[in-house]
């Protein structure tokens, strides 16, 4: 039997996807969400995304939401602290493994690793080093739908926020765009895809929200 697992859910793509991997290779059986919320916005670090979008996500996709509010700024001590409490609450619900959207990026990975070391809750990649040209076009043909919520305008054009992430956007990137914004390029709130069942709100909730720009 498949180990009981929530999903490191940013409301972006890739969690969406690493959700549909998890399941599909029976990596985990997936029992929840757990996210991160700016406790004075109510948003979604970076992605921008407000927590009445997360509810109707974690509501299309049948599961629970579980939120953890951290300060803004919030130092790291108090994150690890939080997400500590996190997990135990994780292996008090009977959780033992935690699935990440995580694609390249090697300092990430170690960090997650390094924090769920001894917490009875094993990290789990299924997306890792998975070729990104490839797997976004993968998304795309399994009904993957998502709007760019937020970009680094450093790296990209800040008009694409507001954008659907769609083959005519990764059209547009420049070459060093990663066509999943691993690098940070830019983030996305997810609107439909594998699992989304019918529950209304993930539009109209985006639409009542603004979208925030991050530079």
């Amino acid at each position: 039997m498949a180990r009981p697992a929530w999903v490191s859910w940013s409301s972006g793509k890739d969690s969406a996807w690493a959700l549909y991997e998890t399941r599909r290779r029976g990596l985990g059986d997936v029992v929840g969400l757990l996210t991160t919320v700016d406790e004075g916005t109510g948003r979604v670090s970076i992605h921008g995304v407000p927590r009445e979008v997360l509810e109707a996500q974690a509501g299309a996709l049948g599961l629970p939401l579980v939120v953890v509010t951290l300060p803004n700024p919030c130092p790291n001590d108090v994150y690890e602290i939080r997400m500590a409490e996190a997990m135990r609450a994780a292996r008090g619900a009977g959780v033992e493994a935690m699935v990440f959207g995580d694609l390249f990026l090697e300092e990430v990975r170690a960090y997650r690793e390094d924090r769920l070391a001894g917490t009875g809750v094993d990290p789990l990649f299924p997306l890792w080093r998975r070729d990104t040209v490839a797997l976004a076009s993968e998304m795309l043909e399994a009904g993957v739908r998502a709007v760019v919520t937020s970009v680094d305008a450093d790296l990209v054009d800040p008009d694409l926020v507001g954008r659907s992430w769609d083959r005519e956007l990764l059209d547009a990137l420049p070459e060093h765009a990663d066509p999943c914004g691993e690098r940070g390029e830019f983030h996305t709130c997810v609107l439909d895809g594998p699992y989304f069942g019918r529950a209304p709100g993930i539009g109209a909730a985006l639409s009542g929200g603004s979208l925030r720009l991050s530079a």
